[in-house]
């Protein structure tokens, strides 16, 4: 297989910007941004998520069985590369961003347009990524959209010409 051209059709596939968020038993915040976001079925409505295997997260959501998926919008790139870094949290911040306390235990951020809960239904462990299967419980609007629904969401080329992630 030629690498480059692996790595550069895998870079091909466009991907809209979360924070991924979750509480773990023993209070433990854990956020990260993430791109590796799907959805899987409509009945149950099951998202899908990659999350690197070494993260600080992906010990919190196997703790928690749960985790929220903050959807960044338009002109929210200072939040993208706020959660490339651990998070910390004050209060009722995380890295400086409000957060309140969703139905699962998850922290759903304060100032996102939009998110989902959900409630960890499996998990697949495989390479340097794990897969993890959530069931939606809750979701929410901070306003509806105008157009399209994913033209409010955050891309990932919108972070600028030299930001990629996957190959």
């Amino acid at each position: 297989m030629d690498a480059n051209a692996k790595k550069t059709v895998l870079r091909m596939i466009p991907y809209g910007l979360y924070v991924l968020t979750a509480e773990g038993k023993d209070g433990a915040i854990g956020a990260a941004t993430v791109n590796w976001v799907t959805q899987a079925s409509f009945a149950p409505p099951l998202v899908v998520v990659g999350v690197k295997a070494d993260s600080h997260i992906h010990a919190i959501i196997k703790d928690s069985g749960a985790f929220a998926l903050n959807v960044l919008g338009k002109g929210q790139q200072k939040a993208a590369f706020t959660f490339f870094k651990p998070a910390t949290r004050e209060g009722q911040t995380i890295s400086g961003e409000p957060f309140r306390k969703g139905a699962t235990g998850a922290p759903v951020l304060e100032r996102a347009p939009a998110f989902v809960e959900c409630r960890l239904v499996d998990t697949v462990e495989r390479g340097d990524h794990s897969v993890f299967v959530g069931e939606v419980v809750e979701a929410g609007l901070a306003a509806a959209p105008q157009g399209r629904a994913d033209d409010a969401t955050l891309w990932l080329k919108e972070l600028g010409d030299n930001i990629y992630y996957g190959g």
